[in-house]
């Protein structure tokens, strides 16, 4: 059976890694520990809201 094609505007997980890797680049982090800290700061950014309009943005209803 074939499958669809992968469409990342579909997929609300893209937007969220897309967001992640500005900020780390921007954070310029480069031994293991400090891109371990870094994510968890960036993380914390994420607002529920925000959140909420990736689900929205790729096609999922709010429940």
């Amino acid at each position: 059976m074939p499958t669809p094609k992968y469409s990342p505007d579909l997929n609300p997980i893209e937007q969220v890694f897309a967001k992640l890797k500005h900020f780390l680049r921007k954070l310029a982090a480069r031994t293991v520990e400090t891109v371990c800290l870094a994510i968890g700061e960036v993380l914390q950014l994420f607002k529920p809201e925000e959140c909420a309009s990736y689900l929205a943005n790729s096609g999922y209803g709010a429940t």
